[in-house]
């Protein structure tokens, strides 16, 4: 199991210097009036791990604008019995992020994903069953990231190969060799892609339905589909085919690629359908608070099978998730993060919403740029 031990901000965001020691493996809570920075600890533990964390933000864009030095964060890591000491930030005047482990400097971010992993939740997630399909896509590809880290490569190998052909289709370069390298690349990790996602699906609904009868009553089961083309197709024949019949699609659609920008088909235009099982009903036409619940519940499953099959869970960063739970299913939550048996940061403006959790949790105070104990 990997967790923080202690995590300090230097110039982050709405920090000048802010610093947390003794930072226990369990429940953390963070409460403190809207805008005291909450939201900000969490993105920066996000940052702890591979990508652009849980605002999606430039690193440009994390800076304090008051500061006159750069950006960082200094962290203790326990995992697997050892401390580890992580560092990442920018430079002055620079934008590229930089990490360092026990004083080292990494080759990349990735290194990052060899000693902790991060799953989080945010206000802007809920309407995740409501909004495009790209949004819903990036959500199942993190969660596939907490397994294979090679993944996100592939992910960005075939964005950039799509980027590149409808660049040349857009200027009318017609170059039939660089355009049948660049998608035979599409292909190949189109399919990858897409068949990394068929299989996690359906590891993922098998943890969905693992989930014991008391769990179900407060967040109901999921049932999970991948809807698309190549998806589709990865079901019914095997990859080899797919790929040669995803290439030819991609050579008869140029034209018509040149014209719309991207491309007609692939796993760019995949989404994960979700249900509500119990009640066979598309999460998009359940309450909020079913959607939400819906949610947690996917965050949860995920969470038990990354435990069963890498040994330990995720940190888990939980950003205002008691705000609109009644007070049966927050004790119900807190239980069960319990005994997931990991790290789970939370936030929350009212200690009060976290009194079910009063003898498990840890809880921190944020205010005017400062944390502190209790």
């Amino acid at each position: 199991m990997s967790f923080i031990q202690s995590l300090q901000l230097s110039h982050f965001r709405s920090y000048d210097i802010a610093k947390m020691h003794g930072v226990h493996s369990g429940l953390i809570v963070l409460t403190g009036p809207n805008g005291a920075g909450k939201t900000n600890i969490l993105e920066a533990v996000s940052l702890l791990t591979p990508g652009r964390g849980l605002r999606s933000a430039a690193n440009e864009d994390i800076q304090n604008k008051n500061a006159p030095t750069a950006w960082a964060i200094a962290s203790t890591i326990e995992t697997g019995g050892a401390e580890v000491q992580i560092g990442t930030g920018i430079e002055v005047g620079g934008s590229k992020r930089l990490v360092r482990i026990n004083g080292a400097p990494a080759k990349s971010q990735m290194a990052l994903s060899d000693y902790l992993s991060c799953i989080w939740l945010t206000p802007q997630m809920d309407r995740l069953f409501l909004d495009s399909s790209s949004g819903r896509r990036r959500f199942f590809d993190k969660l596939i990231f907490a397994f294979d880290a090679t993944h996100a490569g592939r992910v960005t190998r075939y964005e950039n190969a799509m980027a590149q052909r409808s660049k040349l289709l857009r200027e009318g370069k017609f170059d039939q060799s660089w355009l049948k390298s660049l998608e035979a690349q599409m292909a190949e990790t189109g399919i990858a892609i897409a068949a990394a996602r068929q299989d996690f699906a359906g590891r993922l609904q098998r943890a969905c339905d693992m989930a014991h009868d008391n769990e179900e009553t407060f967040f109901p089961k999921a049932a999970l589909h991948l809807a698309g083309t190549v998806e589709e197709m990865l079901a019914r024949m095997p990859a080899v085919e797919v790929e040669e019949l995803f290439t030819y699609q991609l050579s008869q659609s140029r034209m018509r690629d040149a014209e719309t920008g991207g491309a007609a088909t692939g796993p760019h235009k995949g989404d994960l359908q979700v249900r509500y099982k119990a009640k066979d009903m598309p999460a998009d036409q359940c309450s909020t608070g079913e959607q939400k619940a819906l949610l947690i519940g996917i965050i949860l499953a995920h969470a038990r099978l990354l435990r069963a099959e890498k040994g330990a869970p995720p940190v888990l960063l939980l950003d205002e998730v008691a705000a609109h739970l009644d007070e049966k299913r927050r004790a119900a939550l807190f239980e069960l993060l319990c005994d997931l048996g990991g790290q789970v940061w939370m936030t929350g403006t009212d200690e009060s919403l976290f009194s079910a959790a009063l003898d498990q949790a840890q809880f921190w105070t944020v205010k005017q740029g400062k944390i502190s104990k209790g």
